[in-house]
């Protein structure tokens, strides 16, 4: 098992998840959070952090493309370790439905 973050960080972007991450496994892109699956040592600890419910067990039902999702772009932006401000907009979109057509960004985050 691993977990995974899931449409509903996008456009969110809450970074709580990534200080208890003790294996430092969030990686940042514009607008959202990954998680590298092969890196994440299945704690479950970022799990209860992130206020907007996107962290997810790859053990529920149809998370095979958010593993995916989050292997591909853990492999092209930089780690993120310290915790940052949600993005402007994160509490008005969160829960919003569609977030990935409307909002995804392939571009890297800052990282750090």
């Amino acid at each position: 098992m691993t977990y995974v973050v899931t449409e509903n960080c996008i456009a969110c972007k809450y970074t709580d998840c990534v200080e208890v991450c003790p294996v430092d496994c969030f990686y940042e892109g514009e607008n959202t959070l990954v998680i590298h699956p092969d890196e994440c040592i299945d704690c479950g600890v970022c799990e209860p952090e992130c206020p907007a419910d996107a962290i997810r067990p790859d053990t529920e039902p149809g998370m095979d493309q958010w593993v995916e999702f989050n292997r591909k772009f853990s492999e092209q932006w930089p780690v993120i370790v310290t915790k940052k401000d949600p993005l402007p907009e994160a509490e008005e979109r969160d829960g919003e439905e569609g977030k990935m057509e409307k909002y995804f960004s392939e571009a890297p985050g800052e990282g750090g």
